[in-house]
């Protein structure tokens, strides 16, 4: 990918020098190395120089920015088609094999434990195909520009239980290795469905990039300002810091090693990035270098403490409405 767009851009980046070079030397070749016709320019000639020399300038700032613009969409186009050949994959692989277990069902009967076996491994495809739509239709709704939500105040406790709980049935992780810290009772001002998305991909890339031995942390407190935070911190491959600008962009994966290893979209961080900055909030990602591990932080509006009293009061009649 990276060898595709160095050539282009050497290329604009050389003419453009050479291009530079030529016009100074012919500025200095008129004005100091031809004495006597610098003395024969007339003051219409001067202006006609520093207005072409001007211009020059312009035609070359415009085809520098149109160099670069076409090796932005370069860019685009092939992490729009790394996308493209990443969903066909997470799509097509847990189709085929749920498709190899309909037809061993239908074909005949293995066996009550075996069937079981089949069917354990079926809705985990499902569960696979439900979180790939799930992240296309976050990230087109991201593209979309949706309203802002309705937010109220969430517990965060609960929330990132769940959250926790599900990641290590998902990869069959203990307690160790998937670790839950929370100080106080945090309460967030956001919408819990899109607050428990963003939670479940930085807690899911932690996993999924953390290697053969998972450490992962997720802690959370309340902060300064009105605040609550989220950390989610692991001891995996790290992310090279010059690339730490550019993980929450759409399609974009750190590293081809990486990629090889790791199946994805390109698209869990970009939608991160979305969802927390709907909320009000702001994601920021750290890391020391490959091989040390990465650190997610999620700042997140809190909830007044009048409102989140409030909430607490009324959830159990919600819960029990004819009590």
């Amino acid at each position: 990918m990276r060898g595709s767009i160095r050539l282009p851009l050497t290329l604009g980046i050389a003419l453009g020098l050479l291009a530079v070079a030529l016009a100074v030397a012919w500025n200095v070749v008129v004005v100091t190395g031809l004495g006597s016709v610098a003395e024969r320019l007339s003051a219409l000639h001067w202006v006609l120089l520093v207005l072409g020399s001007l211009f020059f300038a312009l035609l070359l700032a415009g085809l520098v920015l149109l160099c670069a613009w076409l090796v932005r969409e370069m860019r685009q186009s092939q992490r729009q088609q790394a996308f493209l050949d990443a969903v066909t994959h997470e799509m097509k692989t847990p189709l085929a094999s749920l498709r190899l277990y309909v037809e061993t069902l239908h074909l005949r009967d293995p066996g009550p434990e075996r069937r079981a076996e089949f069917l354990g491994h079926m809705r985990e495809d499902v569960e696979r195909l439900e979180r790939t739509v799930d992240q296309v239709l976050a990230a087109a709704r991201a593209a979309a520009r949706a309203r802002r939500p309705r937010r109220e105040p969430i517990e965060l406790r609960p929330l990132l239980a769940e959250c926790v709980r599900e990641m290590r049935e998902r990869y069959r992780l203990g307690p160790a290795a998937l670790r839950l810290e929370i100080e106080g009772e945090p309460v967030a001002l956001a919408q819990a469905d899109e607050l428990a998305l963003v939670f479940r991909n930085l807690i899911d890339n932690a996993v999924k990039y953390s290697g053969a031995s998972v450490d992962v942390r997720v802690a959370a407190s309340a902060a300064d300002e009105g605040q609550v935070r989220v950390v989610i911190e692991d001891r995996g491959v790290g992310i090279p810091r010059e690339e730490l600008r550019r993980i929450f962009q759409p399609f974009y994966r750190a590293g081809l090693d990486v990629q090889r290893r790791v199946k994805g979209l390109g698209l869990g961080l970009f939608i991160v990035r979305f969802l927390v900055r709907r909320q009000g909030g702001r994601v920021a990602a750290t890391s020391e270098g490959p091989g040390h591990g990465s650190r997610f932080d999620v700042r997140l509006r809190a909830a007044p403490p009048a409102r989140a009293s409030l909430r607490a009061a009324l959830e159990p009649h919600a819960e029990h409405p004819g009590r």
